[in-house]
């Protein structure tokens, strides 16, 4: 199995919603090729409100780091600063925050590549998918054929229309697999997944020794120090050479060496956020390849079929998990009528301790899906860090994108690319550098993935995404 065929697999991405070829290509060769704006719920401002709140506008910010610096500035904890999404670290990124912090103290914050612009007071706070949606203005660079041949424009457009009309035939008009993205699971380094896996087995020295020294695609600062991690353990040395950017990981570092063998401990150095999302990220692994298993079987992950546990989608596209229904014989043509009017939509497993879980046919594949995974026994239950248990949930199988275009633009200099594109192609790559250049605008529900849209038109390696 490849590197890139290895990775896929191990987030479950693989498979698509109709078979094709695809335009090949590259993302983010510049960071300005990747543009997302949060489309925010309304905020309520009162004069007299606790929090500030602000539309920030990231440029190349990975959105937990940006929050420690916020905080630091801030002199608060990262835990009194609210957001609605992680976004894409490789990109421009608009979307709204709420600071537990003097509107002044907020407005003189200043640093490198982060615009500030003050909404006001309020009393609300936000939470994970407390926003509508996001719009995106993405350019794939450099398409080209299957064998590494330049694609031309007219080539290209062809090929998404056909895409598109296949996945309207397939799944219905504005539809596409919900794919849960490679940014969930560590951009280049996978790491999630396999922390929480320790997690959910209360195997703390797992979680933070994977979380410290698993390989990934990563610059040579980084590569060496998480080797020196596996070589050697925790010493010294280490904190003498890991490179400034890893606060995480320095913090973990510096508390066992104070406190050897507290792996506890030191996991807990990981914000609360991202303690919580190496657990969902392992589910999040479980989903992906239930949505792969039911495309192989050949059941449709839009229309329902007796057993099927469904669910009602709110104005937000949101899935309302409190009211899902199970699909029986005698209501099976009325439930199909309503997935199809965009009412109803048929779910997948993000597996926990005491999930609904579907009859039939698809309650099978579910299950097999866990035993291939070796969780099928799993309790999900986080004894030494309770918050971290999870009952688990149900996800859309498919998931809605709108206003959707794209267009042709012109070859960009060299002098204004990003460093992987001036490297040139290299072996496993899928993008030729005279080839066309599409740009993509669209938008879609909180918790859809641009990058897993725009896999079903490019058909490349993870790490071009």
């Amino acid at each position: 199995m490849s590197d890139e065929d290895s990775l896929s697999n191990s987030i479950g991405l693989t498979g698509f919603a109709v078979d094709s070829e695809g335009i090949g290509g590259v993302l983010k060769s510049r960071v300005s090729d990747f543009r997302v704006e949060e489309i925010s719920t309304k905020i309520s401002l009162d004069s007299k409100g606790r929090f500030t709140a602000a539309n920030v506008t990231l440029t190349n910010w990975e959105t937990n780091r940006f929050i420690s610096k916020l905080a630091s500035a801030c002199g608060i904890s990262r835990n009194r600063i609210f957001f609605a999404g992680t976004k894409d670290k490789r990109a421009i990124t608009r979307q709204v925050f709420i600071i537990d912090a003097p509107q002044k103290k907020v407005a003189l914050v200043n640093i490198p590549d982060v615009e500030i612009e003050i909404i006001g007071r309020t009393h609300q706070k936000l939470g994970f998918g407390n926003h509508r949606g996001n719009r995106f203005t993405i350019v794939a660079r450099g398409c080209c054929h299957a064998d590494g041949s330049p694609m031309s424009e007219s080539e290209a457009m062809e090929r998404i229309s056909k895409i598109e009309s296949g996945m309207k035939e397939n799944l219905g008009n504005g539809l596409f697999p919900n794919w849960i993205g490679p940014q969930r699971f560590g951009a280049g380094r996978p790491v999630t997944p396999v922390v929480g896996r320790h997690v959910i087995t209360n195997d703390w020295e797992g979680a933070v020794m994977s979380y410290l020294s698993m390989e990934g695609d990563e610059n040579d600062d980084v590569a060496n120090f998480r080797k020196h991690i596996r070589d050697n353990g925790v010493t010294d040395e280490a904190l003498e050479i890991i490179p400034h950017w890893l606060g995480f990981e320095r913090d973990m570092l510096r508390h066992l060496i104070s406190n050897p063998e507290d792996w506890i401990g030191a996991f807990r150095k990981l914000p609360n956020n991202l303690q919580l999302m190496t657990v969902h990220s392992l589910q999040s692994v479980a989903f992906n390849r239930t949505i792969k298993a039911r495309i192989d079987a050949g059941i449709s992950l839009s229309n329902p079929v007796t057993g099927d546990l469904v669910g009602r989608v709110d104005e937000n596209g949101q899935l309302e998990t409190s009211s899902m229904v199970a699909v029986e014989e005698r209501t099976l043509s009325r439930i199909s009528r309503n997935c199809n009017l965009g009412r109803l939509v048929v779910t997948g497993q993000l597996p926990g301790a005491t999930v609904a879980r579907p009859d039939g046919r698809f309650g099978e594949i579910e299950n097999s899906v866990l035993e291939e995974m070796g969780l099928a026994e799993t309790t999900w239950k986080v004894e030494r860090i309770g918050r971290l248990t999870t009952k688990g949930t149900r996800r859309p199988l498919v998931t809605t994108f709108s206003e959707f275009q794209y267009e042709s633009v012109p070859i960009a200099g060299g002098e204004t690319m990003g460093e992987k594109w001036n490297d040139g192609v290299q072996e496993g790559d899928l993008w030729h550098p005279e080839g066309a250049c599409i740009r993509f605008r669209f938008t879609l529900p909180s918790g859809s993935y641009a990058t897993t849209l725009l896999r079903e038109f490019m058909r490349t390696p993870l790490h071009q995404l």
